[in-house]
């Protein structure tokens, strides 16, 4: 698959936008209320100052994320997610449920109301239905 017939193919669009190592992990810690460079740099563990610029710059550039200034002297800037960068919030969400389930761990997804942990299912919007896994198929529109 050349990279064009990637762009056409949405998993590979999105992986071209967020499929680095260090994007979602962004994404993942702006989703849990942190905004600021500073509190990024200290939450994404092992990213080097320079790397977070660049991909806070490149999540700007594709409206993924939009900068708001706090500071003027000395220029402050704090990043939050846009609707686009919210809807990136299931596919964080999906990987850290893998992650908890097959990996060692230290966060876990819960329901803020009720304490549990939870899990993701499918649901066919026009007949608002749960769909089974083993129903669901990818194809060619």
């Amino acid at each position: 698959m050349s990279r064009g017939d990637a762009a056409r193919d949405p998993l590979g669009a999105a992986l071209d936008l967020v499929g680095d190592r260090w994007s979602l992990l962004i994404i993942r810690d702006l989703l849990r209320g942190r905004s600021r460079f500073s509190e990024l740099r200290g939450s994404v563990v092992g990213i080097a100052s320079n790397v977070l610029a660049e991909r806070l710059k490149r999540l700007e550039a594709a409206e993924v994320v939009h900068r708001r200034w706090y500071s003027q002297t000395p220029p402050r800037a704090e990043y939050i997610l846009t609707p686009k960068g919210h809807g990136l919030g299931m596919a964080v969400g999906a990987l850290l449920l893998w992650g908890e389930r097959y990996t060692d761990h230290d966060l876990a997804l819960i329901d803020l109301e009720c304490g549990h942990r939870v899990e993701l299912a499918y649901r066919c919007p026009d007949c608002e239905t749960a769909t089974p896994r083993g129903r669901l198929r990818i194809v060619e529109p």
